[in-house]
């Protein structure tokens, strides 16, 4: 029953994550995705039930339209699977009911600000907006703690100075309402691990593309998508990584 209980968690997750597909791709072209069927981005042919099945419409046409063989994006099944993933570690980690719905709408629009920023390096305000506003709801009729209001103002207020300082060089203001989010969702002191997370992780990626020659000392990376990165590594290990840290510098 436990083992069904799992599948049909990922199976609702990768369901998800080919609407969220159809969310970012509706949000680059202006269009609205609560109306139209999906259909080709190349030849614009309507798809059938047998095209959106996901992650098995992309396998079984061998990544291409079944109508202009035009190559699919490999964006449609990693969103797909990420999502699919995510929602598995929320019904792992046993969150209250509330919770558990709560996290899974979070998490979808984290990962519509992952893929829109690292695809056009800019963070949606609507997206943002929406999660802040779904957090604020949340944490009023749930266990409000002021740790987690300073924590977004605190984080928020960083980021801004980094912008204001730097005159948006280092960093956007998308990123401030982000690490708002941040803060507002993880509260103190989780959402330091979160901000070392996505520092690291940055740092390890940026040397990496460097180093492979994809990118320059003064190329452009978008910071949204270790943002949010570094927001799940937290939201579900933080506590381990925080006792992790102290435990391992105290015996130094």
């Amino acid at each position: 029953m436990e083992t069904l209980l799992y599948l049909i968690v990922f199976v609702v997750g990768l369901i998800v994550g080919s609407f969220l597909n159809c969310v970012i791709y509706r949000m680059e072209k202006g269009e609205s995705f609560l109306s139209g069927r999906s259909y080709c981005p190349h030849c614009r042919h309507k798809l059938g039930f047998l095209d959106l099945i996901p992650v098995v419409s992309f396998l079984f046409l061998s990544g291409k339209c079944r109508y202009c063989r035009e190559r699919i994006s490999l964006q449609y099944p990693l969103v797909e699977l990420l999502t699919g993933f995510i929602f598995l570690l929320i019904f792992y980690f046993q969150f209250s009911l509330v919770q558990f719905f709560f996290l899974l709408a979070i998490s979808a629009l984290l990962i519509i600000v992952f893929v829109y920023d690292l695809k056009h390096y800019l963070i949606p305000d609507k997206v943002v907006y929406s999660a802040i506003v779904l957090t604020f709801i949340y944490l009023i009729f749930s266990t409000f703690r002021l740790d987690h209001l300073w924590s977004a103002l605190a984080l928020a207020g960083f980021f801004l100075a980094i912008v204001l300082i730097s005159r948006e060089k280092w960093m956007g203001m998308g990123d401030v309402k982000l690490g708002f989010l941040m803060g507002l969702l993880l509260g103190w002191p989780d959402v330091i691990a979160a901000l070392f997370l996505a520092v690291f992780i940055g740092a390890i990626i940026g040397i990496g593309l460097i180093i492979m020659g994809k990118k320059g000392m003064k190329s452009e990376v978008p910071f949204g998508p270790f943002l949010v990165t570094g927001t799940f590594i937290a939201l579900f290990w933080a506590d381990e990584l925080i006792n992790w840290y102290f435990n391992f510098f105290g015996y130094l």
